[in-house]
């Protein structure tokens, strides 16, 4: 019974996904935990805490904790929004397709340009953070050279487990998922109740980071230190044509993604704030690395490796999360005939039912970010500032595309619906945004390199210029014949009292 239920609800997914224009071939196993899984090893609270808490106390001192908690409300708005719009269109390639049938062609190709880059630059940045890590776990200083080729090292492996399927890539989230999870509570736990040297009231002592003005701008920006840990949700979606019931499964993991994802990160911050053992010296910079001075102190050099062999988890569950959801996002823009090389993007593997080719090219891609460092550090730094700042102006074209559609007269036809809330939650989502975007490019330290200070403006202006140039000379998204701009055509019926989520 059960299977011919799961028979008649995969049908079900079929018939809505040609409704839209589309068929596919993917394997629709993923349950919703792992589809929240991949969700979360993407946002992965871990990686996102670690790899920029020196920065973030630095800059703001220890009451740079409370972004956690306030850019965590603020990307919750953006997820329910796009709960919104995957409940209604759930195709693969996430926000690509979602911006095509909400604004037009021309809007979307822009949208999943900018996504595509700042993946790739992401991706390039999770390596060359985690390559570190993995030389400390093996016991040596990396150089260098050393560094980057562990980096594309890290990339390779997890697109080679990538190719593997559907099924692997949901089993290696999950086990990601649990690891993180469970890691991130023993630790904090650990360091909450052994090795705490701060009281509570250090949340509150901002150690006069700020000088003699208001602390006000140095909590901004320390905030960029949070927003870096608050993506990854979307990825739920951009494997839609994997997941059994995606209009009700997708919007509920997403918000899950936000839940857990955003409790772990909050919980992994305090901990560390309040374990480090000389905070003057960890916010004047003294203390170059304040986690493994706290985590060499409160646990030693045994459990120091044991901690680095959970964050290296987290690490490559990361990664795979981030490679699943840029070739997803190349399969649909190859499907709509989008982008050069769309005849072998979109092609999946009849054996893995894997995009294979989206998936070497968002491995080669993030490689080559990777070795210009051989040449050009600074310039490897500079392109992958682009990440958090591009796949946050991303979000803002998904969220400005809904008001838009709204205002076209667009009413949510999905399972998951805001009903008279839709409205306010999207102006408020994109107010967030916008000021998270300008909070981002702000220059922090007007006498340190151009790089640190303009390098998310410049290197989005060349994404946009190069995606422009590119637009109006091909025409890409003059190809292909799948439906844009018509989401304000398909109304939603009177929702019945107590139906919403």
């Amino acid at each position: 019974m059960a299977r011919s239920h799961a028979k008649g609800s995969i049908e079900n997914d079929s018939a809505q996904l040609e409704a839209l224009g589309y068929s596919s071939k993917f394997d629709r196993t993923m349950s919703l935990w792992e589809n929240f899984a991949l969700g979360f090893t993407y946002l992965s609270p871990v990686v996102g805490v670690y790899s920029v808490f020196a920065l973030a106390l630095t800059s703001g001192g220890p009451p740079m904790f409370w972004n956690y908690i306030l850019v965590g409300l603020g990307q919750l708005l953006v997820c329910l929004i796009f709960g919104e719009v995957v409940s209604q269109y759930p195709i693969s390639g996430g926000l690509y397709p979602w911006a095509r049938r909400l604004v037009g062609k021309r809007w979307a190709w822009m949208a999943g340009w900018v996504y595509l880059w700042a993946l790739c630059t992401t991706i390039a940045a999770v390596a060359v953070g985690g390559a570190p890590y993995v030389a400390q776990l093996a016991g040596f200083h990396a150089s260098h050279s050393a560094a980057i080729w562990i980096a594309v090292g890290m990339v390779c492996a997890t697109t080679m487990l990538n190719i593997s399927g559907t099924r692997l890539l949901a089993r290696v989230a999950m086990t990601g998922f649990i690891c993180e999870l469970l890691g991130a509570v023993a630790v904090g736990l650990y360091l909450l109740l052994f090795a705490r040297h701060q009281s509570f009231s250090v949340l509150f002592d901002s150690y006069h980071v700020q000088g003699h003005g208001s602390y006000l701008p140095a909590f901004l920006a320390s905030s960029v230190a949070a927003m870096f840990a608050y993506y990854g949700f979307e990825a739920c979606g951009d494997v839609a044509e994997e997941t059994p019931d995606p209009g009700g499964t997708i919007p509920k993991s997403m918000r899950m993604t936000i839940y857990i994802g955003g409790a772990a990160a909050i919980f992994v911050c305090l901990a560390l704030v309040l374990a480090v053992p000389d905070m003057a010296a960890a916010v004047s910079g003294q203390d170059v690395d304040p986690v493994v001075t706290v985590l060499r102190e409160a646990m030693g050099a045994v459990g120091v490796r044991v901690v680095i062999a959970v964050v290296l988890i987290s690490f490559f569950s990361c990664l795979l999360s981030l490679q699943a959801a840029t070739s997803r996002l190349l399969f649909a823009y190859g499907r709509d005939h989008m982008i050069v090389g769309s005849e072998y993007l979109s092609r999946l593997s009849p054996r893995t039912r894997m995009p294979v080719i989206a998936l070497l090219v968002a491995g080669l891609i993030p490689v080559g970010i990777v070795m210009i460092g051989f040449f050009l550090d600074n310039a490897v730094r500079t392109i992958i500032v682009f990440g958090s700042a591009g796949i946050y102006l991303a979000f803002q074209m998904i969220v400005l595309g809904a008001l838009i559609a709204r205002a076209r007269g667009w009413r949510p036809a999905g399972q998951f619906r805001l009903k008279g809330w839709g409205w306010p939650v999207n102006i408020a989502a994109f107010m967030f945004g916008i000021g998270a975007l300008l909070d981002m490019v702000w220059p922090r330290s007007p006498a340190g390199p151009w790089y640190l200070n303009y390098g998310m403006v410049f290197t989005s202006m060349i994404v946009l210029a190069c995606g422009a140039i590119y637009m109006n000379a091909a025409q890409p998204h003059e190809r292909g014949r799948a439906a844009a701009g018509d989401a304000h055509l398909a109304s939603a019926e009177p929702i019945p009292e107590g139906a919403a989520e």
